[in-house]
């Protein structure tokens, strides 16, 4: 009996209807050699090593067939398929119904909230890093494939963004440290664990990943050249304001890098004290005083120290919300089509990790 629905799990082949009749469209970009080339010029000799256990050497011999296959695989990898989703939200059920079949799952909404315009926004940049280093620690093996392909074309834009515009570099390290250790231990345990695709194919994507890290490392920060106003020419009581609105403890000692007066209101202890304050109860960092030679609480290696043992507030500057009355999934600005007398009461914020908790069944 054929399958009469839509294949869930890919948007399908793009077409273009010609003179002779519809034709498939196979863009081709000449980043696509470029990439080739620069992967050939690291070494294609991966060794992932685990406790206990000997080193395991893929040589290019391994990956020979992962390297023939990804000029032919290369439009399926566009990021562009997203295009056949017109709407930017997503039902979220977990079971079948008489009106629906079926559920949703991570993937599926991965592919259909759009996430690859999201991270030009720079008020959704940090939240789209964060979903995805969470999805990497422990659910990129629930991805589909085609979800899979997308999560990687989105890292590489990513990468490609902050590469050029130079914006927060930390976070995209800690995010490919962390998809690089899941992908060595996937790997390794190749057989023994859900590894979609074939393993060709995820030494490629591992040893991209090598190549964004050395990217990255490699990283020079452009000298700004402004003749105007700068933030070194603001007054005492406004630049101590501005440290006073951060609530990572990384960005103010980044700030307090570039001057010496900042390097000087970065270190005030009231500052850090309002900052474990925030982040964490009163009955947490009584239980792990550290005090200074001069026996006063060195709040600064408190608030490192507490980060280890508790979690802290995360801040966004936009978020995905879910609607408790339709039970949709969508980002704020583009709506949903909710049928609720006052939508705006059933609207709730969702974090990233409320995010992966929706589709856990």
């Amino acid at each position: 009996m054929p399958f009469l629905g839509q294949d869930w799990r890919s948007p399908g082949w793009r077409w273009v209807k010609t003179e002779d009749g519809w034709k498939r469209c196979e863009p081709f970009s000449p980043a696509l050699e470029d990439g080739n080339n620069q992967l050939n010029d690291i070494s294609h000799t991966v060794i992932l090593t685990g406790d206990g256990e000997d080193e395991e050497i893929y040589s290019t011999e391994d990956c020979e067939f992962a390297a023939k296959k990804r000029k032919k695989d290369h439009f399926r990898d566009n990021t562009d398929s997203q295009c056949f989703y017109r709407e930017k939200w997503i039902y979220v059920h977990k079971e079948s119904t008489k009106e629906r079949h079926g559920y949703c799952t991570l993937g599926e909404a991965f592919n259909r909230l759009d996430f690859s315009s999201a991270i030009q926004d720079i008020r959704r940049f940090n939240y789209v890093v964060k979903l995805l280093q969470l999805i990497a620690k422990s659910q990129l093996t629930s991805l589909s494939g085609a979800a899979q392909k997308n999560y990687f074309n989105i890292l590489d834009k990513i990468v490609q963004k902050v590469m050029e515009d130079q914006y927060n570099p930390r976070l995209i390290k800690d995010l490919l440290q962390d998809l690089s250790s899941t992908l060595c231990i996937l790997i390794r345990g190749v057989g023994k664990s859900e590894l979609v695709g074939n393993v060709n194919v995820w030494i490629c994507r591992l040893e991209t990943i090598l190549l964004w890290q050395q990217q990255l490392k490699n990283l020079q920060m452009n000298k700004q050249v402004n003749n105007g106003l700068t933030l070194s020419d603001l007054p005492l009581h406004m630049l101590n304001n501005i440290l006073y609105r951060f609530s990572d403890g990384w960005d103010i000692i980044t700030l307090g890098q570039v001057t010496p007066t900042l390097y000087m209101l970065s270190e005030d202890r009231q500052l850090w004290k309002k900052l474990c304050q925030y982040h964490f109860a009163e009955k947490q960092f009584c239980r792990h005083l550290i005090l200074s030679e001069e026996g006063h609480i060195d709040w600064k290696l408190m608030y490192f120290a507490l980060q280890k043992y508790y979690p802290i507030k995360e801040q966004y500057g936009d978020t995905l919300h879910f609607c408790r009355h339709c039970s949709i999934l969508f980002w704020k600005d583009t709506g949903h089509p909710c049928t609720a007398s006052d939508p705006n009461t059933c609207l709730m914020p969702v974090s990233p990790q409320h995010f992966i908790d929706l589709f856990k069944f």
